[in-house]
């Protein structure tokens, strides 16, 4: 039987390349695919999933028979490809028979998956992140790339400041801000960067409608490469002494590769580029995994060195502890949704004022909530409570419903590179991930440096509560 005579017998699609993996031929179906996926016909094979069945099917000269899925931008494609090199053929190409061809559209269910999985690709990769309220003012911004220092500084510098007006939008002169889907996607520039950023606006809250808020993130468009400097000026350069060397050497170079390890561990892990077998689904995503606590340990390693640093200080400024402890809950309100654990604060705006500086207080908040979700059983509550503490002090406190500390745990717990429950039974041991055992001892550094203390006690009901106590305003 010929080759057109096949194809008439097949419910399905067929194609031919050459030895380049141009796509020389294809009926309606393949065509249509092609185009959708941005190529031309004839041209280079445009289906990445094909593509590679072809590349492989034609180096080892061996007939391949495999399921595939692609994403036409519209619907899910998928059948059962044969890929059959032709070594006899002019240039040594291949031809493709696709039977059982499908076109389905998403449900639903598979487009918020889709659009969740995107969602995580671009946190894993965003260099500057900030939660918005539901006028798009910044609550808080935080830049994890040298070059975006000035975006968080103009930020800290005009407190609930629209985000748009802090950077250059390409392309778009409308009066700002406007409606959050015309800006999600969209690029921008700022002072400090010479690179071009990508705009991510996730809408917060159960309506996406009318958001309570936004999470913004900037995803650089291209790495950041660092100036080279003479031997003079790095010698002279505080940013360059051995005490900040993972700070400001380590952490700028390795950050952008480990958020592309864990960008494409979450597409293998969704199985974006293509059908997967599950253990491999598994494999992907404890190594997308490995690549999120990497980069947690650089941002505390990081933070040691500043705490640590001889003569490191911190800025003095009214904080409302009340409204701190409402903005660290938003920030993990996700994360504590995820675990059916009730965030409750307590605290009127006003009544509990510190003389600190706001982003080590958030930077303390988040920490200790943080961990309160990760150790508290599934389904509890974690109470904050912003109150005065009498003779010219502040207190904030954040109490779960785990097993709570021991005495004897309760000497340690500060301690550098301490970790608590992840290896005993009676501590908090119901964290899964292990951290790095230097969130609370910074904490209590940056709580010393504000001339406050972080403290630890049973809490009623037998949990922790973490106290942080600060001068008052």
């Amino acid at each position: 039987m010929n080759t057109m005579d096949r194809r008439d017998n097949l419910l399905g699609a067929y194609g031919l390349t050459d030895g380049r993996d141009r796509l020389l031929s294809a009926d309606e179906q393949l065509a249509e695919l092609q185009e959708r996926c941005g190529g031309d016909l004839p041209g280079a094979l445009a289906i990445p999933e094909l593509l590679a069945l072809v590349q492989q099917s034609r180096r080892m000269g061996l007939r391949l028979a495999r399921n595939f899925s692609a994403f036409d931008g519209d619907a899910l494609v998928s059948g059962f490809a044969r890929i059959h090199p032709l070594p006899d053929a002019e240039g040594g190409g291949c031809e493709l028979l696709v039977d059982n061809w499908q076109r389905n559209a998403l449900t639903q269910q598979g487009s918020r998956e889709f659009a969740e999985t995107n969602d995580a690709i671009d946190r894993a990769t965003a260099e500057v992140t900030a939660r918005l309220d539901a006028r798009q003012q910044v609550q808080v911004l935080s830049a994890l790339a040298p070059d975006a220092s000035a975006l968080q500084l103009a930020a800290m510098s005009e407190p609930a400041s629209t985000w748009s007006d802090l950077v250059e939008l390409a392309g778009i002169s409308h009066q700002q801000p406007l409606h959050w889907r015309l800006l999600d996607g969209a690029h921008c520039r700022f002072a400090g960067s010479q690179r071009q950023w990508r705009i991510r606006l996730i809408p917060l809250g159960a309506d996406v409608h009318a958001p309570s808020g936004f999470e913004l993130l900037l995803i650089a468009d291209e790495a950041l490469v660092a100036a080279a400097v003479d031997g003079e000026e790095a010698a002279g350069s505080p940013d360059t002494s051995p005490t900040r060397l993972v700070g400001t050497a380590l952490t700028p170079v390795l950050r952008q590769p480990i958020a592309r390890i864990i960008a494409n561990a979450e597409t293998i892990r969704a199985r974006l580029a293509g059908p997967l077998r599950d253990e491999y689904s598994e494999y992907a995503g404890t190594i997308a995994s490995a690549g999120q606590h990497l980069l947690a340990m650089l941002d505390d390693l990081a933070d040691l060195e500043v705490v640590e640093t001889p003569g490191f200080s911190t800025v003095r400024e009214p904080v409302d502890l009340a409204d701190a402890a409402r903005r660290a809950a938003g920030i993990l309100g996700v994360r504590a949704q995820n675990r059916d654990t009730e965030l409750d604060v307590v605290g009127t705006k006003g009544e509990a004022v510190a003389a600190a500086e706001f982003r080590r207080v958030l930077q303390i908040l988040i920490n200790l909530i943080g961990n309160a979700i990760a150790y508290s059983p599934a389904g509890s509550r974690v109470l904050i409570t912003a109150e005065s503490a009498g003779e010219g002090r502040v207190a904030v406190t954040v109490a779960d419903e785990g097993p709570g500390v021991s005495p004897d745990q309760a000497t340690r717990i500060f301690d550098k590179f301490e970790r608590l429950g992840r290896d005993s039974e009676g501590g908090k041991s119901g964290a899964k991930d292990g951290g790095s055992g230097l969130g609370l001892f910074i904490s209590r550094r940056l709580a010393e440096a504000m001339a406050g203390n972080l403290t630890v006690e049973t809490a009623d009901g037998g949990g922790a509560l973490f106290r942080l106590e600060l001068p008052a305003e």
